[in-house]
């Protein structure tokens, strides 16, 4: 039970340094087709406060219905897949977001919404999630939200310290995205590992 607990710590903190990193990341690569401006910034947090928001939303809902840690860990694995396209087809995406909308303010917003609307929204449904399965009894659920926005915020700033001040300076973009989605590959089959061990020795008992 307590690696259970363990887990569903270790996947909102890896949610909250996965959204992070993507966001610094978006707006590099947008900036070769749209301009390096404040708008573009502007577009790319646009994007992310509105899909965290959408995915908070979503992420109460679903964890109303038999929360468990196999369906938080698929929601990581999800976000994961959702953000594939910003690995194997960024350029073409963008590219022809760009040569559809001659506003380079829009531009940006729209190439955002392309890239990153569905994984950034799925990631916003982990924590919700994650504070619903952590919580056993009314009096805690307070304590157990600080907790869980606590991990996810602090994987958040290292996500964006480790992008920001050291992996774009070694790696180009291509490159860390794949090993943001190998790592999140990584965080969520390891939690299904982690549930499927757990009903094992729930059966057992």
């Amino acid at each position: 039970m307590k690696l259970e607990r363990l887990c569903v710590y270790l996947l909102a903190f890896w949610s909250g340094c996965f959204v992070m990193a993507l966001e610094l990341l978006g707006a590099r690569a947008l900036s070769p087709f749209f301009g390096s401006g404040i708008y573009v910034w502007g577009a790319v947090i646009t994007l992310f406060m509105l899909s965290l928001s959408l995915g908070y939303l979503i992420g109460g809902s679903l964890s109303a219905h038999e929360p468990s840690l196999a369906r938080l860990s698929a929601l990581v694995l999800l976000a994961m897949a959702a953000a594939l396209p910003c690995a194997l087809a960024q350029e073409p995406i963008l590219e022809a977001v760009a040569a559809r909308v001659e506003d380079a303010r829009y531009g940006a917003l729209a190439g955002s919404v392309a890239l990153f609307f569905l994984p950034i929204t799925v990631s916003g449904a982990v924590s919700p999630y994650a504070v619903r399965l952590l919580v056993d009894r009314l009096g805690s659920a307070g304590r157990v939200a600080g907790w869980v926005f606590f991990v996810s915020t602090l994987g958040s700033t290292l996500g964006t310290l480790a992008t920001s001040f050291y992996l774009v300076l070694i790696f180009d973009l291509d490159q860390i995205m794949a090993g943001l989605l190998a790592t999140s590959a990584i965080v969520g089959v390891g939690g299904l590992l982690v549930a499927r061990g757990g009903r094992g020795h729930a059966a057992a008992a």
